[in-house]
């Protein structure tokens, strides 16, 4: 971990300093900025490793910066907020999140949510790459699973998504829960068991991560690609 680099923006100087020095005891390479003007400006000079941000700040609040952020990167992003409020938390997520704490925190659970998402995007493939796709995901070459005819193509070695032949843009994150999904067309899979295999949640986890997440990709695959089973979770329609 020494060589990660984690942008830290927040408003607060007293979580600021700490929060530094809890991630430099961890080895981490921490840039804390005061606001959100000035932790783009860091972000787009620097191009950290990870970003936590606090929802509420000054100049530009966590979000906008978070959605400033997504538009050029797809590095991976902790939202960090005084509330557990719903608004807050979808926010965050609908904006380009892969993950968010709760303010205040304990210095253990922050870390192991960085490792976590860390772990995330440095395996994108997480042990789904070269599956075969079960029953009724396409042939097409090696690694490619095809589902709907053609129209939805996903490289489980390239980690390359195609829709209608056009490239798709997912964030690791995204990319990841698809290959659950792909992997095992028409299987249900609960919110439970896509928090466990996709953000690497050993405990109980909100499930309001998921279901963003879901809706995100759908916005990217097609709306009717990934259909709900009320009570149960999603399933990728083979």
């Amino acid at each position: 971990m020494a060589e990660t680099h984690v942008l830290f923006v927040e408003d607060d100087d007293v979580i600021r300093e700490a929060t530094q020095l809890a991630l430099e005891r961890d080895g981490f390479m921490v840039t804390a900025m005061p606001d959100g003007l000035s932790g783009l400006d860091s972000f787009r000079a620097r191009r950290p490793d990870i970003a936590l941000l606090d929802v509420m700040l000054p100049g530009m609040d966590g979000v906008s910066l978070c959605r400033r952020i997504r538009d050029e990167s797809t590095v991976p992003v902790i939202m960090l907020s005084a509330r557990a409020d719903s608004i807050d938390v979808v926010l965050g997520l609908e904006a380009g999140a892969d993950d968010y704490v709760t303010k205040p925190f304990d210095g253990s659970v922050l870390m192991a949510r960085i490792r976590a998402v860390l772990r995330r995007f440095g395996h994108a493939g997480g042990g789904a790459a070269g599956a075969d796709g079960g029953g009724r995901a396409g042939a097409a070459p090696s690694g490619v699973l095809v589902f709907g005819g053609g129209d939805l193509e996903v490289d489980t070695e390239g980690m390359e998504v195609r829709r209608s032949g056009a490239p798709v843009a997912l964030t690791p994150t995204e990319m990841r829960l698809l290959l659950e999904f792909s992997t095992a067309p028409g299987t249900v899979l609960s919110r439970d068991k896509l928090l466990e295999r996709v953000w690497d949640y050993g405990w109980g986890g909100d499930t309001r991560v998921v279901d963003v997440h879901v809706q995100r990709l759908r916005t990217k695959i097609g709306q009717d690609r990934i259909e709900t089973v009320r009570g149960f979770g999603y399933k990728l329609k083979a």
